[in-house]
């Protein structure tokens, strides 16, 4: 089955995710006072927060308290940021104590760049181990073959 532009909705992007987290009492602070987000609900006796993404128009983010149970799962999710605010990130996220790496874990300081795409990127790891990215497009074409380095060496290209 293809997906026809014709007889298929249009999707625009991810609007909702969810993650499981071990306590949201270190949670709620983590994704609100370190990553900036609005917290939109709690619901203690559900053991759920949510908060949005740029406004309740752009996107939600779901946290599910899980407890401290042997078995966890670690997921991954990218927010959308601006290039001049990809540039901005790892100051200030450094500063808030968070330890950041590029696609294959190596530390940076900078964002690396995803050739493919063309990306900027950046990880970190929330308080249950999950792996959230920054991640903004580039203008330009695609370079595969500069596979996942920084964005200086991006810059330098000739």
């Amino acid at each position: 089955m293809s997906a026809d532009n014709a007889t298929t909705p249009q999707i625009q992007g991810i609007y909702e995710t969810h993650l499981t987290v071990a306590d949201l009492k270190i949670s709620i602070p983590f994704y609100r006072d370190i990553l900036g987000l609005e917290l939109a609900a709690e619901f203690p006796e559900r053991r759920i927060a949510f908060f949005w993404v740029n406004g309740k128009k752009n996107a939600m983010l779901g946290l599910w308290e899980t407890g401290t149970g042997p078995l966890k799962m670690r997921l991954h999710m990218a927010f959308r940021l601006s290039q001049e605010e990809m540039m901005r990130a790892p100051a200030l996220l450094i500063h808030k104590g968070l330890k950041l790496h590029g696609f294959h874990g190596e530390p940076i300081t900078e964002p690396i760049v995803i050739g493919w795409v063309p990306a900027l990127s950046l990880y970190f790891n929330d308080p249950d181990g999950h792996s959230i990215e920054f991640l903004s497009v580039l203008d330009g074409e695609p370079d595969a073959a500069f596979g996942m380095r920084s964005h200086a060496e991006w810059k330098a290209r000739g």
